[in-house]
């Protein structure tokens, strides 16, 4: 039989018969970087998602990677072919969701590992789920067979001579989710970066492959707030030493930290996303990362979000090292970086120093995301050289306090207080390792806005039967 269908397959080959190759022991391995014999279908975007069907689980990349024109298409043929239950797990995605949309209740649900703007409406009105779980850990959830992706969407580079393309601008946990997907369809970008590590994929793996040439989404250019430019200076002139290896969590603040980096020296980058910020660094030769024991000279990151500036900075530069997420975020691994020096933000801290993250009250806003794998990675840094810090302006927009007698009612902790130590507002530094509560509430009432600090020097005797003491 299998002679018969060899024959038959090269009669079809000398007739000019398109042939698709069948995966097979031989001819396919779940490993993205393995050159396979076969070639995907080049299709257009409404062609390549067909082979979604009701009770599948789609997986879309991420960031500045989101596949927007295979989300769209893939809305359009769920709603226009009453597909049903169709579950979308995704971390954080650009552009719109409208697989979200109230219409589509009961064709698609959205199920979210790290939380975007565009899917906090429908996770509050309970048409879309969201999983709290750490950066590091989301790639178990497919080598655990927790999540079964059915298809994979993402966006690639175009293949180089070997055919090899790039996942680009998000790694994250891309290879998990494609090594364990039944399907992969891929948008080939001409505008999608080229980098390098563990970015590789063999487009002979694509099942579908569907070509564009369209802008990435970006972000940035928006100048820091003069508090925010406040906080970076505090963390630029008083924890950052020269020598330091960096992570910044996402957000205005870690970017003002940047900008206020120019006259550092030899700095190293090990975090899972960076932005636009770096680029003037490297220029400057404050960037070197000469001091790490491994992936030394090379900045590491996983994804990244940014402007044309970014994306044109790490297209096809071996000076990025863009990497997987159980990696990069792994305890152990940032522990082993010199001076590793974490700087994440926050929504909320209470006077024990419990840091909320990932929720406003009982609403979902994002999600856990790297902070605890960092912020406990520097925490336990070899060199004991490590400073983890939280950093958030004293006050909302609105004029209330981020430093709170209590966490809001159903907000959720992401960073214990055990795990505070750093904690940066535009009005100084409160160090909390070590201290006992009222001590932890006497710091952090030093760093709130002037206007709350009776009100929250009262809070504190109220539930500690005690005041605050240095």
């Amino acid at each position: 039989m299998a002679l018969a269908s060899r024959i038959v397959r090269a009669s079809q080959a000398l007739r000019g018969v398109s042939v698709k190759k069948a995966r097979s022991f031989y001819t396919y391995t779940p490993e993205p970087s393995q050159p396979l014999d076969r070639q995907p279908e080049w299709l257009s975007a409404d062609e390549a998602v067909k082979v979604i069907k009701s009770g599948d689980t789609v997986f879309i990349q991420g960031a500045a990677a989101t596949p927007i024109e295979l989300v769209s298409a893939m809305t359009n043929f769920g709603k226009a072919n009453g597909l049903k239950d169709i579950t979308v797990c995704h971390m954080h995605t650009e552009g719109a969701a409208p697989y979200t949309d109230p219409e589509c209740e009961g064709i698609f649900r959205s199920l979210s590992l790290f939380m975007a703007a565009n899917v906090r409406k429908p996770v509050a009105e309970g048409r879309s789920d969201c999983v709290p779980i750490f950066l590091q850990d989301i790639p178990k959830l497919f080598y655990q067979k927790v999540l079964r992706p059915d298809v994979a969407l993402i966006q690639v580079s175009p293949p180089d001579q070997h055919g090899y393309c790039s996942l680009g601008t998000s790694v994250d946990c891309v290879k998990a989710a494609l090594r364990n997907s039944k399907k992969i369809i891929a948008l080939v970008n001409e505008k999608m970066p080229r980098t390098f590590g563990d970015a590789i994929i063999h487009s002979s793996h694509f099942d579908a492959a569907v070509r564009v040439d369209v802008p990435l989404p970006s972000h940035g250019g928006k100048p820091p707030s003069d508090v925010e430019a406040r906080i970076g200076q505090l963390i630029a002139e008083n924890l950052v030493d020269d020598g330091a290896t960096l992570q910044m969590g996402i957000g205005n603040i870690p970017d003002a930290v940047l900008s206020q980096l120019k006259n550092h020296k030899d700095l190293g980058i090990h975090s899972e996303m960076f932005a636009d910020g770096i680029v003037e660094l490297v220029a400057r030769g404050a960037i070197t990362n000469r001091f790490k024991k491994a992936h030394r000279g090379r900045i590491v990151g996983s994804f990244l979000i940014g402007s044309q500036k970014l994306y044109d900075f790490v297209n096809n530069n071996p000076f990025i090292e863009m990497l997987e997420i159980d990696y990069v975020n792994n305890t152990h691994v940032v522990s082993l970086q010199p001076r590793m020096t974490a700087i994440n933000s926050c929504i909320e801290v209470d006077l024990t120093g419990q840091i909320c993250a990932d929720s406003i009250g009982p609403r979902m806003y994002s999600g856990f995301g790297g902070q605890v794998d960092f912020i406990r990675g520097a925490a336990e840094g070899v060199d004991g050289k490590g400073k983890p810090i939280i950093a958030l302006p004293s006050v909302t927009k609105n004029g209330q306090s981020k430093i709170s007698p209590f966490l809001k009612l159903g907000a959720g902790v992401v960073t214990t207080r055990a795990h505070a130590h750093y904690v940066v507002t535009e009005h100084g530094i409160a160090y909390l390792f070590g201290k006992t509560l009222r001590q932890r509430a006497h710091e952090l009432i030093n760093v709130a806005h002037p206007d709350h600090r009776e009100a929250l020097e009262k809070a504190a005797f109220e539930r500690l039967k005690t005041m605050p003491v240095a």
